[in-house]
C-alpha cells in the first residue's frame, strides 16, 4: 500500500493457463480486503479468467514468447471505491465492435463467444481498447457496494 491509500498489484506472466489459479487468488485476495462481499468476488473471478484465457488464446495464440499483464488497483480513476483490473496482451488486437453478439439466435448453440458478454455483465465498468504498447487491453471496474446506515447498524450489533 503507498501513502495515499492506493494498493496496486502488477503480474507478468507468459502465456501458460497455468497462471489462472494464481490470479484468481490475488483476484480474491485484492477483493476480500476491499470488502467485496462473497457473490462479487465469484464474479469478478468469473470476468478475470473470462479475460486472462482470452488474452492467452485469441490475443496472444497460446505463443509462449508473448506476455499477459494484468493489474489490480483499488482507485479507479479517483472516483468511487472499488477494484480496477485490466488485462492486456501482445496480440494482433481486434475491433471489439465486431465481436458476434452470443445472443443472437444464430450464436446460442456455439460452444464459445460468450466471454466478453459474460464480464460486461458481471463487472460495473469495462473498456476494450487497443494498447498504446500492441495487443489489446481490458479494463473492468467492480464498485463497492455503498456502506449505508443499515450496513453501520449491522457490524455495530
Amino acid at each position: 500500500m503507498t501513502a495515499n491509500g492506493l494498493q496496486a498489484v502488477r503480474l507478468e506472466f507468459t502465456s501458460a493457463v497455468e497462471m489462472l489459479d494464481f490470479v484468481q487468488v490475488v483476484s480474491d485476495h485484492m477483493g476480500r480486503t476491499l470488502g467485496l462481499d462473497d457473490d462479487a468476488i465469484h464474479w469478478v473471478g468469473v470476468a478475470i479468467r473470462e479475460s486472462v484465457i482470452n488474452a492467452i488464446k485469441h490475443g496472444n495464440r497460446h505463443d509462449a514468447t508473448k506476455h499477459v499483464f494484468v493489474e489490480f488497483e483499488n482507485a479507479p480513476d479517483g472516483g468511487e471505491p472499488g477494484l480496477m483490473i485490466s488485462v492486456r496482451d501482445q496480440g494482433e488486437g481486434f475491433d471489439p465492435d465486431r465481436v458476434a453478439n452470443p445472443l443472437d439466435p444464430g450464436n446460442l448453440l456455439k460452444s464459445s463467444g460468450r466471454g466478453i458478454f459474460l464480464i460486461r455483465n458481471f463487472m460495473d465498468e469495462v473498456v476494450l481498447q487497443r494498447a498504446p504498447q500492441g495487443g489489446m487491453v481490458i479494463r473492468m471496474v467492480k464498485r463497492l457496494p455503498a456502506r449505508g446506515l443499515s450496513d453501520t447498524v449491522k457490524t455495530q450489533g
